[in-house]
Formats: C-alpha cells, structure tokens, sequence
C-alpha cells in the first residue's frame, strides 16, 4: 500500500498558524507527529514507518533534545514552517486505528 503524508494544515488560519508557531515545537525542527502521546497506536504506526522516515524522525527528536539540554533554539529560518509541517504518521495511524476496530467488531461478533 503505498502513502502519501499530508503536507500543511487543510485550512490555513491566522489564528491556526499563530497556536502553531505558540506551541514552541517548531522552534527545535520536531513535526506535528514528532510530539504525539505514544500510545499503543502511535508505537505502532511508528513501527511501520519506512527506515528513512523513522531515521529522519529520530534525528529531529535527538536534536530537539540537544538543543532542549542546551537550553538553545534553531535559528528561525530552520523553525519547522506551518505551512511545510508534514502530517507523515497521519497515513499510518489512521490504518492502525482502522485494523483496531475492524479486530473489536471481529472480536464483538464472534
């Protein structure tokens, strides 16, 4: 199955990019979905990444972490820009959800 990450928000706001650039997130080059909850579902679609995406994905986290312990930001032209934010898990976690509850109603109709 081939997919294909959603790249921005559906609707550009003012009000959407101004929560966007207050939530900090971007100011260290994390994604959206590089700072989900990692519950059951998220570990899972992480696990079904392609290597080059859990790679680049993992750099962006251990320099968020490098830059967070130095008490440091990226300089803005390197801020992750709300417009270029790329929904790369999206595809993936919704299919995990979908397997998730095709297995409960499996499992309710047995």
């Amino acid at each position: 199955m081939s997919y294909v990450a959603r790249k921005g928000p559906q609707v550009v706001s003012a009000l959407g990019r101004w929560a966007y650039n207050l939530s900090g997130f971007n100011q260290y080059g994390l994604h959206r979905d590089d700072c989900l909850y990692e519950d059951d579902d998220v570990k899972e679609a992480i696990r079904r990444l392609p290597e080059k995406l859990k790679d680049e994905r993992n750099y962006r986290i251990t320099r968020a972490l490098h830059l967070s312990l130095t008490k440091t930001i990226l300089p803005k032209e390197q801020w992750t820009k709300y417009e270029e934010d790329t929904k790369y898990l999206e595809p993936y976690l919704e299919e995990v959800k979908r397997e998730r509850d095709e297995m409960a109603k499996w499992e309710a109709n047995k």
